[in-house]
């Protein structure tokens, strides 16, 4: 491609690495070397994507955040295991694994700690010395496990809009997030005011009559409200508002809007993001998930549509979150039992060691978004605090999305932090 040289790499992973002589799963990762370069000795660097259930770019050249890493490495983008072409999860190879049960206990594997393990038994292929990581969000979340319990794989770690709570339970994360959520509605209906309107007529419809979309499933009136999670990127409320001008076709909504809407609302490309979300924050002693963002929605009245529709509040959307309504969803409906199965274990090992991170060694440079929608900046900043030596950049700069949206700004920033050039 222009710019960039592709290679595919394909390792045979054990599906438990505490069983390594046990089943084995595929996992794909894509090489990107700057074009010129690839017989040069360069440092690599792994690039983990955010999520969890994410792909990482597919590149087309040298674009966005790529372009700046191509200048001082070779480029490792992994899609994560059950992901892209890592042996992925989906509501056809799941059910291959058996009973509801057996395909909970398979899941169980496809957390953090075991991205990790995989992270490392492919340095060791590759390379068998020390690379440097690039975590995105989840990716971010990732690179502190990488710390906690791997760090002498790592030469050095970067960190982007993911420094997680290391000690919170996902009580205390979605108590956090709905407060997060409702700012960023109201920066949403302050910018696009007319939009009020739009979305409690569209509100109200809906609650009266759901309406088909062309996937098969049914636009209700939290379906719609989950359309928030848009609304922590960059450009999320401006995409809403054009989502939001071809609406109706005299009294019904149109087709196009619900084919748009469907297309943001669907599953179907990142399964496994349903199912692993909760579990990122799933610790020893934090007991089961057991669809926390659902019990704790019943704390924050505000979302509460017909509620609002009943006075004369603005209808509020709702953010990164994963509802039982969700797994209505045709791509997902398979899925639905083994997840109540897997929400309700509580036996999760942890995914931080503070007591190492204190210690730390590799040299960390990280972001912390101060108006983050999707990561709480106070337990970010906390983080930090525990992770020694860790060079923080705390910033209103950007969105969550900083990395991709800032044209290489934010990864530049961050390595000339982390060589001491700023």
């Amino acid at each position: 491609m222009p710019g960039v040289t592709l290679t595919d790499h394909f390792f045979s992973v054990p599906l438990d690495h505490s069983r390594p002589e046990g089943e084995h799963i595929e996992t794909y990762a894509r090489e990107v070397v700057a074009t010129g370069r690839e017989r040069e000795r360069l440092p690599w660097l792994l690039f983990l994507q955010g999520g969890p259930g994410m792909l990482p770019p597919r590149p087309i050249g040298r674009d966005s955040w790529l372009d700046r890493a191509l200048d001082d490495y070779r480029v490792l983008l992994l899609d994560q295991r059950g992901t892209g072409r890592s042996s992925p999860i989906t509501r056809q190879t799941l059910p291959a694994r058996g009973e509801p049960a057996a395909q909970a206990d398979y899941l169980t594997h496809f957390r953090a700690d075991s991205i990790v393990r995989d992270a490392e038994l492919i340095r060791r292929k590759l390379t068998g010395e020390p690379w440097s990581v690039l975590g995105q969000s989840f990716g971010g979340m990732c690179t502190v496990t990488y710390l906690s319990f791997a760090p002498e794989g790592l030469r050095e770690a970067i960190i982007t809009g993911g420094l997680p709570g290391l000690r919170v339970t996902p009580e205390e994360v979605y108590r956090a997030a709905y407060p997060r959520v409702h700012r960023k509605n109201t920066a949403y209906y302050r910018r696009y005011p007319q939009d009020a309107a739009s979305v409690r007529r569209i509100a109200a419809h809906l609650i009266e009559r759901p309406a088909p979309m062309p996937d098969g499933s049914l636009l209700t009136v939290e379906a719609f409200q989950s359309l928030g999670m848009m609304l922590g990127m960059s450009d999320g409320a401006d995409v809403m508002h054009y989502l939001l001008e071809d609406t109706w076709s005299g009294t019904e909504l149109s087709d196009s809007f619900l084919a748009r809407t469907a297309a943001f609302l669907s599953y179907a490309q990142l399964p496994l993001k349903s199912l692993m979300l909760e579990l990122t924050y799933a610790q020893r002693g934090t007991g089961a998930p057991n669809w926390t963002a659902q019990r704790v929605r019943g704390e924050f009245p505000q979302f509460d549509a017909r509620m609002a529709l009943a006075g004369d509040d603005p209808v509020l959307f709702t953010g990164e979150t994963t509802y039982p309504s969700l797994f209505d969803q045709p791509c997902l409906a398979p899925l639905h039992e083994p997840a109540e199965m897997l929400f309700a274990r509580e036996d999760w090992p942890d995914l931080y060691d503070p007591q190492r991170l204190a210690t730390n060694d590799v040299p960390v440079a990280a972001a912390v978004y101060l108006d983050d929608m999707y990561v709480d900046a106070t337990y970010s900043l906390q983080t930090a605090e525990t992770i020694r030596g860790l060079r923080l950049w705390a910033t209103n700069e950007h969105e969550h999305d900083g990395l991709r949206a800032s044209s290489g700004r934010v990864l530049d920033h961050l390595l000339r932090m982390l060589h001491g050039q700023i």
